[in-house]
């Protein structure tokens, strides 16, 4: 009522008739001392309002954990529900993704599933997690792609190294890795991957060799085996692909590189 007297100029007899509110009730509940309580949640809310209309794939946990980083205020997940409800705040929702990756007709090299789904490392560069996945832009109603080839690390989750690239091919993953192994110099880790095809070639298995890694692969249909490098996929396209046409190359390519810069070092984990 009383956003509409303000906004719209309507009158508050008018309006206490419709909502049927006793005219007297409506003036003391307007002079009323706001409680702290109260005063305190309205604070809270200016900034979840902030922080959802610049993130907005972020859900009520991770705008906790905000509050608490960033802005100083300790509250619990369940207030900050609360508050989301009120306020009608929800995060962006997680697509199915259809993924990319072609398993070889005749692969020329098969690694046994050796990280056997052991998703934890106790220091940087023991298991690195690969795969490439695909972006779609639009020139009219014409469709385009990008392919994202990524390694990431087990140990903190970092993505170690990318390339972006016009096509899934076999220079693409080999210029990824080759990239990781020239920023980390010595490192020796268990090399994760799907049986796509980049994969399973003897170049590859190669490269691996003569880095002194060794090679595991997820069985044929279980991207589970694969899993956080598919949960990575799926955090960057909820939180900045999904809901969006894009339709420069130049901008999507931009959107994916700030992303990581802000997954390495930024986002909350």
């Amino acid at each position: 009522m009383k956003e509409e007297h303000q906004d719209h100029g309507y009158p508050i007899t008018a309006l206490c008739k419709l909502g049927k509110v006793n005219r007297a009730v409506y003036y003391k509940w307007l002079h009323r001392d706001i409680p702290a309580y109260e005063a305190e949640n309205q604070r809270i809310a200016d900034e979840i309002e902030k922080i959802h209309t610049k993130n907005p794939e972020k859900g009520y946990r991770r705008i906790r954990d905000d509050l608490e980083r960033y802005h100083e205020i300790n509250v619990n997940d369940k207030r900050v529900l609360r508050i989301c409800r009120i306020k009608g705040i929800k995060s962006t929702i997680k697509h199915a993704s259809k993924g990319c990756s072609r398993q070889a007709a005749n692969p020329e090299f098969i690694a046994e599933n050796i990280l056997n789904r052991e998703f934890s490392a106790e220091a940087p560069n023991q298991k690195w997690l690969t795969d490439v996945t695909e972006f779609k832009y639009y020139i009219g109603i014409e469709v385009h792609k990008i392919y994202l080839s990524a390694i990431l690390d087990h140990y903190d989750r970092r993505i170690v190294s990318y390339v972006i690239g016009d096509s899934n091919d076999n220079p693409l993953v080999f210029e990824t890795f080759e990239k990781a192994i020239t920023e980390n110099p010595g490192a020796t880790p268990l090399c994760h991957s799907d049986r796509g095809f980049q994969y399973t070639n003897r170049v590859f298995h190669a490269k691996l060799d003569a880095a002194g890694m060794k090679q595991s692969m997820s069985r044929v249909a279980k991207c589970i085996d694969n899993g956080p490098m598919e949960g990575f996929w799926g955090i960057l396209k909820r939180e900045r692909y999904y809901g969006r046409r894009f339709t420069d190359k130049n901008t999507l390519i931009s959107i994916i590189e700030d992303y990581i810069e802000y997954y390495n070092n930024k986002r909350l984990q």
